[in-house]
């Protein structure tokens, strides 16, 4: 029995630029040639182009499947290989179905982790707060993360917080002064009550890298009396 390269490429379910693809690469070896130039195909090289086929559609990469040889035995090693890869990859579907579930559930925006979603939605978070929390989710570790979406849903914006936002970048220092003030009561309760938005130890950097990263990003996103009025309220609690 012989089969010309588009008949051998039928009986296997695959396609022409393929077949020639694996001659290319030496999975697949050439045929003779009839006396025309026609390659003539015989069992082995369906044989041959089935296996190649089978092991392709379970996930076998082409230089996993020329590693193995001609060999048509039991392919554990690979399989098994494949296999965690598989669950590797099937965990991370399955962690991302969670969140979009939890994104679409919540109307939450895609930019920020899903946990901030209840903030975002009552609060009315700005850009550039929006921008500073996207920052945290990922400087910060898992605790302090909590801790932040913990004190932005749990707490509700204050009149002093739109003054802050509306603050001009050339605010006087008497106004910088007196916005300072007004905000250190509020600001020393916030770190009373969520001490672990100040937590560290499990962050995935170095905390001097954590602090640089959160200094840059506030120099970025606030103007200059804005961050004056940070340092103030720093310097006072």
């Amino acid at each position: 029995m012989a089969w010309s390269t588009r008949e051998i490429a039928d009986l296997a379910g695959t396609s022409l630029r393929a077949v020639r693809h694996y001659h290319e690469v030496g999975l697949l070896e050439e045929p003779e040639r009839l006396p025309n130039g026609y390659k003539q195909y015989g069992v082995a090289h369906l044989v041959r182009l089935l296996r190649i086929k089978r092991l392709a559609d379970l996930g076998l990469s082409l230089p996993q499947i020329a590693a193995m040889g001609e060999d048509d035995g039991h392919p554990e090693q690979a399989l098994r290989t494949l296999d965690a890869e598989l669950g590797a990859t099937i965990e991370r579907l399955q962690r991302i179905r969670v969140e979009l579930g939890a994104i679409l559930h919540r109307s939450a925006p895609t930019d920020l982790p899903p946990e901030f979603a209840p903030a975002t939605n009552r609060r009315g978070l700005s850009d550039t707060d929006r921008s500073l929390v996207v920052v945290m989710s990922r400087v910060l570790g898992p605790r302090a993360v909590q801790g932040y979406a913990d004190l932005l849903n749990d707490t509700p914006p204050g009149p002093a917080d739109h003054e802050f936002d509306r603050l001009p970048p050339d605010a006087d220092e008497a106004a910088r002064i007196a916005l300072a003030e007004r905000l250190v009561p509020f600001a020393r309760e916030l770190r009373d009550r969520y001490p672990e938005v100040n937590d560290l130890t499990d962050a995935p950097h170095s905390a001097e890298f954590v602090k640089r990263s959160i200094g840059d990003t506030l120099r970025a996103l606030y103007n200059p009396a804005q961050l004056d009025v940070m340092r103030r309220i720093h310097d006072l609690m």
